[in-house]
């Protein structure tokens, strides 16, 4: 199988789709690779790295879709890349299409075989390829408060763990999954007050038996939410659907009554959001303020350290494009049901049912995509 890396195009996006490393893995195992010119800069790779591991350079874009059997990408394709789509190509990248009628109104319209990192799932359930981003995601949802959180942001000029006499900031933090945890294990670093809520027991009993008393856990209520919020310097929100819009939790009113120069990072604004009335920002200009309230709303967070994530998110994915590389997208998919989770859309076809009902649209389930039924 030729599979093409392109260059991603989002707005401070530096990541790339596959290392130098994956690159060898995968010519080892007699695929070929086609990078796109500069796609690994980012990342301190060089278009001379690829060559050394096998891969051959494309002048542009264009030229990897329109050779690659599979594309492997890591933002969402773009508007003029999901343009350059064919049926029956191979698309694994993250998708994040429940908020996004767009994107997958043209994805359908492309016949393409659309997989997506975020909804391919463990053999426990977990999310394997989302988890890696939420690590970075939970982690640089820290250092992004306290930017925020100094006067020249816009916040009122609290430093997260205070000095000698002072008191530290309070930091409540929605969701105690892989971005939760993170997240609170940077914040508790820096001497921060810290509260993690949840709506599971388990996962509060983790974050207790992890952290201690260096954290507070709250079990998570429509009354909790509000006093805790209300209480907040920065939240910190993590709460995620697997493929669904994030649940609402930090309604306008609520932020109305937020004490001014406090800071909302809301780290699942692909999906959506938890927070009422957001709207996605990037790395160029990453917030706004609404009623005194300052909002980080990147929605590539881990583009920031292209590095550190890339490698992180190659650790990952590698074993899933080999798989699809080796058998082919129709086999891999049959063979291994976590992958198969990760199909968005196929063949003009919206296989992922939290999608479908985010966005009132049809539903046709995988198996029947692959001729299972």
């Amino acid at each position: 199988m030729l599979i093409g890396v392109p260059t991603e195009v989002k707005v401070h996006e530096y990541r790339v789709g596959l290392t130098p490393g994956s690159a060898r893995e995968l010519t080892a195992h007699g695929h070929g690779v086609l990078v796109q010119s500069g796609a690994g800069a980012g990342i301190g790779a060089s278009d001379a790295d690829y060559q050394a591991a096998g891969a051959k350079i494309a002048a542009n874009a264009a030229e990897v879709f329109a050779r690659a059997e599979m594309v492997v990408k890591v933002k969402e394709p773009q508007a003029a890349e999901r343009a350059m789509l064919r049926p029956g190509q191979v698309l694994f990248t993250y998708l994040h299409l429940a908020p996004d009628p767009d994107q997958t109104a043209d994805l359908v319209a492309s016949g393409a075989i659309c997989i997506a990192y975020e909804t391919v799932t463990g053999p426990t359930g977990g999310l394997p390829l989302l988890a890696p981003m939420s690590e970075v995601a939970g982690r640089l949802a820290v250092q992004a408060g306290a930017r925020c959180l100094e006067r020249s942001a816009g916040g009122k000029g609290v430093l997260l763990g205070g000095v000698a006499g002072v008191a530290p900031a309070r930091v409540v933090i929605l969701g105690a999954g892989v971005v939760g945890t993170n997240a609170a294990q940077m914040a508790v670093g820096t001497g921060a007050q810290v509260v993690v809520m949840d709506r599971s027991i388990d996962a509060l009993r983790r974050i207790d038996a992890m952290l201690g008393a260096r954290a507070m856990t709250v079990f998570s209520t429509a009354e909790a939410i509000e006093r805790e919020v209300l209480a907040a310097d920065l939240v910190i929100s993590g709460v995620l659907i697997p493929g669904a819009s994030a649940p609402r939790l930090i309604t306008r009113e609520l932020v109305r009554r937020m004490r001014p120069g406090s800071v909302i990072v809301d780290v699942a604004i692909d999906q959506g959001g938890a927070t009422e009335g957001a709207r996605p920002t990037t790395h160029a200009d990453p917030t706004y303020v609404i009623d005194g309230v300052v909002h980080y709303m990147v929605a590539n967070m881990p583009g920031a350290v292209p590095r550190t994530s890339t490698y992180a998110l190659n650790n990952a994915t590698l074993p899933y494009a080999l798989a699809l590389a080796n058998r082919g997208w129709r086999d891999a998919l049959i063979a291994d049901p976590g992958l198969r989770a990760g199909l968005n859309v196929a063949e003009g076809r919206i296989t992922n049912e939290p999608v479908a009902r985010s966005l009132g649209l049809d539903y046709t389930p995988p198996e029947r995509v692959l001729g299972m039924e």
